[in-house]
């Protein structure tokens, strides 16, 4: 008689790759790593991608995305154990499931692996702009160094906290990144507040050729798709909560997911509604660069940015350190233990710091990688796989706001990655690599 019980050398592969197979994270777990992935850097061009939107086509472009990005987390939410006894704890699992195994790994991997290694790109960008503006308002009479230094400084320390084993190994760091996101966004609306109107704020469209400024907004659309990028790691959290029959991992999930959005809420409409009253068309790409005064406040500000995007570089990039594990496992024979571990997660931090330092353009970065990740993942996956799924009957409300989402998401993926590969190309023809 042939065993079909696993081996000892599988049990051990399958122990080392599970993650936290003990899933004992608490629902408010699930608000702070949510807070951590949503809100970014994105939250700090949202009054720049108001310049270019205008107040009605900005306001209502921010309320529907929040909106429906609420609903598409609810449905991922509700997915997660669609199939009594399973758990679908990763985004390639559901959609496997979904679309089937042959098509499902096509459709769902290079989308969600751009939303966390595009996020993680520009959060190296990011974290390195940051830490570069807080010393130079901390050290006024420190000789200035190169930012693409301040870069490989912030990226320097991924190279430890990337030893951290799991999700909740990193519940600390995401907590204060989640705190930090707060502290800064509304430093940043009650910065603009308090410094008024400047001289002849202007909030008519940016004077520019029609073509040029058609590009713009359409990258101004995956700034906003940007601000939302929590999806592509939501069922990796919620696969760290306990789930029974009674007590489904939905229902803390759910009340976690809530808790970030209203967060979420109170960060995003105050900086941009508020960013963009204060600065009009002048306002730069990330808000907290225009303000200058009070500098105490503002170089403040500017490290919160540096300590949440720490936090939020580690919950995007778990997922990914987790698949190139079990990649090197699978079809390369390397045993599992730290010597894998440093060499898979070194390699990753390394890439994403040598992308983040080549190519820094933080707004532009937002707007492509906005379109081509986020907004599929974040706007109308989830929706094409409730359709499948679920089943809706033809005509229902559900049918109806499913196939918006999709219609809404495509034509915003599609127009923010066109505007966004245009800037990236027109900005790199004025730009001195690693200067």
């Amino acid at each position: 008689m042939v065993s079909t019980s696993p081996s000892k050398e599988d049990q051990s592969v399958e122990k080392w790759t599970a993650g936290d197979p003990g899933r004992r994270a608490k629902w408010w777990y699930s608000t702070f790593h949510c807070v951590t992935a949503m809100i970014g850097a994105g939250v700090l061009s949202l009054p720049y991608a108001m310049a270019y939107l205008g107040w009605g086509p900005g306001i209502l472009v921010l309320t529907v995305s929040w909106c429906m990005t609420l609903n598409t987390m609810w449905q991922m939410i509700q997915l997660h154990e669609c199939v009594p006894g399973t758990r679908f704890d990763r985004y390639l699992d559901l959609g496997r499931y979904a679309f089937g195994p042959k098509y499902g790994a096509w459709i769902v991997l290079p989308q969600q692996l751009i939303v966390q290694v595009g996020c993680d790109i520009v959060y190296m960008v990011t974290g390195g702009k940051c830490l570069k503006k807080f010393m130079e308002m901390a050290c006024t009479n420190c000789t200035p160094i190169r930012q693409s230094y301040w870069i490989l400084m912030f990226g320097g320390i991924h190279f430890f906290l990337s030893q951290l084993p799991n999700f909740n190994s990193v519940a600390a760091v995401s907590l204060a990144a989640a705190v930090m996101s707060l502290s800064y966004s509304t430093i940043a609306w009650a910065g603009s507040l308090a410094h008024g109107r400047i001289d002849n704020v202007s909030y008519a469209y940016k004077q520019t050729s029609p073509t040029d400024y058609m590009f713009r907004v359409f990258n101004a659309l995956g700034q906003i798709s940007f601000a939302f990028a929590g999806h592509a790691v939501v069922l990796e959290i919620q696969a760290t909560l306990p789930s029974t029959p009674e007590k489904p991992s939905r229902i803390p999930m759910w009340k976690g997911a809530l808790g970030s959005y209203f967060i979420n809420a109170i960060c995003y409409f105050p900086v941009a509604l508020i960013g963009y009253w204060a600065f009009g068309q002048d306002v730069d790409d990330n808000v907290l660069m225009t303000l200058e005064r009070p500098e105490w406040l503002i170089a403040s500000a500017n490290l919160m940015v540096v300590i949440h995007v720490i936090g939020s570089y580690q919950v995007f990039a778990m997922p990914v350190f987790a698949m190139l594990e079990n990649l090197m496992i699978k079809r390369f024979n390397f045993p599992p233990g730290l010597v894998l571990r440093l060499v898979a997660r070194s390699a990753y931090v390394a890439f994403t710091l040598f992308v983040g330092v080549t190519f820094p353009f933080f707004g532009d970065l937002l707007g492509f990688f906005g379109g081509f990740g986020f907004a599929p993942t974040s706007y109308f996956l989830p929706s094409v796989m409730w359709l499948i799924i679920k089943k809706p009957a033809r005509y229902s409300l559900k049918w109806f706001i499913n196939w918006a989402s999709i219609f809404i998401g495509t034509f915003i993926m599609l127009a923010s990655t066109i505007g966004g590969f245009r800037n990236i190309v027109a900005d790199a023809s004025s730009y001195r690599f690693y200067t």
